[in-house]
């Protein structure tokens, strides 16, 4: 199947035929004319076609649906530029040689759910020793001092944390993100990071749903990783930018 890269749309049942699928939540009752308001919306969202293939009351007059539709946009997938982390990533054998060969002392990272955050799926999965996706968490490293503080850690004891003992790298995990409440918190810990002199000296990481290497830069980090980032995507950056920054 030939796919033009230059006008790439969304796929349902033939290429191009731009079949989508959303869902959202009106604040009116269970009801046809909910139906029709869910319809209106989403030929104002510009779909063709719009039917709803799935409504349910929610209770409190709130009503849930499930609409398909056709849209006709499309986008120049050649010209789609991301911010990322561009990095060859070494195994965990490879880590650990590096560490020993180049840094030749162990290094010691601190990672914590900071703020409200309460949920430490994310951070679990590059901490805990288990790792994720068959890789072994920094836990496993024998040339890596994993400190994991869990969830809901002020950034002041995050930071207090870091300088006891003597991190080189700190690890954000930011999980809640409605309001976008994790950009004042992440801004925050950079600004205390800044205050004891602290924020050159470390390499510092946030990563979460919503996270991004654009947003994590932006707001003073050395990188942000999303969705799918497993151990030696993390340790591999670490390791990189401790031995960078010796160099230069």
């Amino acid at each position: 199947m030939e796919v033009d890269l230059t006008c790439v749309k969304p796929y349902g049942d033939t290429l191009n035929d731009g079949a989508i699928q959303l869902s959202f939540t009106l604040p009116i009752h269970h009801s046809d004319e909910a139906r029709e308001a869910a319809i209106i919306i989403a030929k104002r969202m510009g779909l063709e076609e719009p039917s709803v293939v799935h409504m349910q009351d929610l209770g409190t007059k709130f009503t849930f649906f499930v609409i398909y539709g056709k849209c006709q946009h499309s986008v120049d997938f050649t010209k789609v530029k991301v911010a990322k982390v561009e990095q060859e990533v070494m195994d965990y054998y490879e880590i650990n040689q590096y560490i020993r060969e180049n840094i030749k002392r162990k290094i010691t990272v601190v990672a914590a759910c900071t703020g409200t955050d309460a949920h430490t799926v994310g951070i679990d999965a590059i901490m805990n020793m288990k790792g994720y996706a068959g890789k072994y968490g920094l836990e496993r490293y024998p040339e890596i001092e994993a400190i994991n503080m869990g969830s809901q850690v002020p950034n002041e004891e995050l930071v207090a944390k870091a300088i006891e003992a003597n991190a080189d790298g700190i690890l954000v995990s930011q999980v809640v993100t409605q309001k976008n409440v994790h950009i004042p918190n992440m801004t925050e810990l950079v600004e205390i990071l800044e205050a004891e002199g602290m924020r050159d000296k470390i390499v510092l990481i946030a990563g979460g749903p919503r996270i991004n290497h654009e947003l994590a830069i932006e707001l003073g980090y050395d990188a942000g990783f999303g969705p799918g980032t497993t151990p030696p995507d993390v340790a591999t950056f670490i390791v990189k930018q401790m031995m960078e920054r010796r160099i230069k």
